[in-house]
Order: C-alpha cells, then sequence, then structure tokens
C-alpha cells in the first residue's frame, strides 16, 4: 500500500506546535482594515491554537 499524502491546503495553513497542539492564524485581517481599530488588528497578528473539536481532524490532514 502507497504512503499517504499529507493534504497540502493544510499544510500551509496549520503548523503543529512543540506539545502536539495546532496553530492556526486568525481570520479577518485581509481587507476592510480601515474600521478596525489598532488594537484589533495587532490581536488578528498573533496565532492562536485550534478549538480541540477541531484539532482531530486536522491533525488527521497534516499527518496523512
Amino acid at each position: 500500500m502507497p504512503k499517504q499524502k499529507t493534504k497540502r491546503a493544510a499544510r500551509k495553513r496549520f503548523t503543529l506546535t512543540g506539545r502536539g497542539k495546532v496553530r492556526r492564524a486568525r481570520a479577518f485581517k485581509s481587507h476592510i482594515l480601515t474600521k478596525k481599530h489598532p488594537k484589533r488588528k495587532r490581536r488578528l497578528r498573533q496565532t492562536t491554537t485550534l478549538s480541540s473539536a477541531d484539532q482531530r481532524r486536522i491533525k488527521r490532514l497534516l499527518d496523512a
């Protein structure tokens, strides 16, 4: 049986931390930035961890 390939779309969007959690970028940072205050835009630059409900699904795509 051939090796299973990683889903490239998932690999570009998510990274694994050292403890095995999944990191993701925040949404709503691509356009219409004039009406968002600077503090909000600063927070959107930072990454966050994926919710525990989605972690197993995304890990399967990454480790495939």
